[in-house]
């Protein structure tokens, strides 16, 4: 089952979305295999420190962050990935790894790699290495607000 406070949301502002659940997978890469979803429609959540704050990064499940870019783009002065420890407590309700790209709900911004931009849809962690959930890419763009950029090599 998604994570509640997601799958409220979404429903609270009349969004269609499909739900899918898959055999456990680790990788967002293995997770668009399984789903038969693209590459550059599934895509992963990364969080960073940003100035000491955290942040969402997301990017399509084919691609790597660069911290150089987002650093650039951002104009941080000092910007590193976040271990496990720092960002767990944030989602009780995710497991590791498994976080779905709404920074919002969890009061972080966002950033997407703008490749993702380009597709009608988008393809996400569910908050479990089992589910996943697909919608129209103008809605999560409507909802989360991120600001997009060339953050991805």
């Amino acid at each position: 089952m998604p994570v509640h406070k997601l799958k409220d949301f979404l429903d609270n502002h009349h969004v269609r979305y499909t739900s899918i659940m898959h055999p456990q997978t680790f990788t967002a890469q293995k997770t668009a295999q399984v789903t038969h979803i693209k590459g550059r429609e599934m895509a992963k959540t990364i969080i960073v420190k940003t100035d000491g704050r955290l942040c969402m990064v997301v990017l399509p499940a084919d691609r790597h962050v660069s911290l150089s870019k987002l650093k650039a783009a951002t104009g941080a002065h000092a910007i590193e990935l976040a271990s496990e420890d720092t960002f767990r407590s944030l989602f009780p309700e995710c497991e590791v790894g498994a976080m779905p790209p709404f920074g919002n709900l969890y009061g972080m911004e966002v950033f997407e790699e703008q490749e993702l931009t380009r597709d009608s849809e988008i393809a996400f962690n569910a908050g479990s290495h089992t589910e996943v959930i697909r919608m129209a890419y103008k809605d999560y763009e409507r909802l989360v607000q991120p600001t997009a950029g060339d953050f991805a090599i």
